[in-house]
């Protein structure tokens, strides 16, 4: 998983990837810390890339993102987000989430 250190790249990344996986954390959160090798895990099944940010180190990206709980996983599609989920993660549900954005075809952005 690629971290982000800054808004601008996270900019430049939301700007350029047709499809991601932003997980975001923060310091002192054992629930992040579980849930982090879970999801890391799944990125060798899925074919967009996954990234992750520390909302403690980056907080516009928080801000921008209207993140108010750590842990969230995020998935976006042509620069929106699509999925939410926070704190604790049904991990089935995101599982069949990322199963649709892998499906969806870039022709009908």
């Amino acid at each position: 998983m690629k971290e982000i250190d800054s808004f601008d790249q996270w900019l430049t990344i939301s700007a350029s990837e047709p499809k991601l996986l932003l997980f975001v954390k923060t310091d002192h959160c054992s629930v992040c810390e579980g849930l982090y090798p879970q999801v890391a895990e799944l990125e060798k099944k899925y074919p967009f890339p996954f990234y992750k940010v520390n909302a403690a180190q980056v907080p516009e990206v928080a801000g921008q993102l209207s993140l108010f709980t750590a842990p969230v996983v995020l998935l976006f599609r042509q620069g929106k987000e699509m999925t939410r989920f926070a704190r604790f993660v049904p991990m089935e549900q995101l599982k069949h989430r990322m199963d649709e954005l892998g499906e969806w075809g870039e022709d009908y952005a």
